[in-house]
């Protein structure tokens, strides 16, 4: 692709007292390009979703964001340079409808004086954004007032994604968005992740099921014990040599 990545990982490492989680690990995500980040449990991909995340920065190696290197010490830089994590928890507030569950944290004020000296939330507002954000990606809640606890799984993952991109991110992690989701609701998240990809948006999609890396991502990376162990032009590779790199019965480095 021409132009440099949006975001490249050169020689990350990372270490928690004796455990050497990652070792030199190198990543690149271009803009509208899906990257699956593949491993089996204990590979290293949680950590390094929050080192790139900023929630626990590398002790090693360059991050370079938009060709140019950057120190991501706190999920505040991260989400200013156009980072957004969605972890597998969710981080959704049950009791809390779905416009508020989206606004959370970025909860906007009524204009003029009710908002500047009254301090009142400008609830409709921020309702009628929410609605028409999950119009845009074709999100099907029927209203933006039910609370979250009244959702399907698969609804949640997508308001847990929609959330995410309030924020105009530029590159987006997924960590496991389609775990314990039915099929009709797998096919929906993956539809809202080629959405992104449409959208120019870079991806970075953590996942164990190589069907669901199969249908939308671009490029895969494997992690093994911490390390690089392949990369792979998704379309053009065969899925038994995917997870062979996966297993260890293949080293691809």
């Amino acid at each position: 692709m021409t132009g440099p990545p949006l975001l490249a990982l050169r020689g990350i490492s990372k270490r928690f007292g004796a455990v050497q989680a990652l070792k030199d690990v190198n990543l690149v995500v271009h803009e509208g390009e899906v990257v699956a980040l593949l491993g089996e449990n204990g590979a290293g991909k949680s950590t390094l979703v929050k080192v790139i995340a900023g929630v626990a920065p590398a002790d090693k190696g360059v991050i370079e964001w938009e060709g140019r290197a950057v120190q991501v010490r706190t999920p505040r830089i991260a989400r200013r340079l156009g980072i957004e994590t969605v972890y597998q928890n969710l981080a959704l507030c049950d009791n809390l409808g779905v416009a508020e569950n989206l606004f959370l944290g970025r909860e906007r004020r009524c204009p003029g004086v009710r908002g500047r000296l009254l301090r009142l939330m400008d609830t409709g507002g921020m309702r009628r954004e929410a609605r028409g954000q999950l119009d845009a990606l074709g999100i099907r809640v029927p209203d933006v007032r039910a609370p979250v606890a009244s959702l399907s799984a698969g609804q949640r993952q997508t308001v847990a994604i929609s959330r995410a991109l309030l924020g105009r991110p530029k590159v987006v992690l997924l960590d496991e968005p389609t775990a314990a989701l039915g099929i009709p609701q797998v096919n929906h998240v993956l539809d809202l992740v080629d959405e992104l990809r449409e959208q120019g948006i870079g991806v970075i999609l953590v996942s164990h099921n190589l069907g669901d890396v199969k249908a939308v991502a671009d490029e895969a990376a494997v992690l093994r014990l911490g390390c690089n162990n392949g990369f792979f032009h998704v379309p053009t590779t065969l899925q038994e040599r995917i997870f062979s790199a996966i297993v260890g019965a293949a080293s691809n480095p």
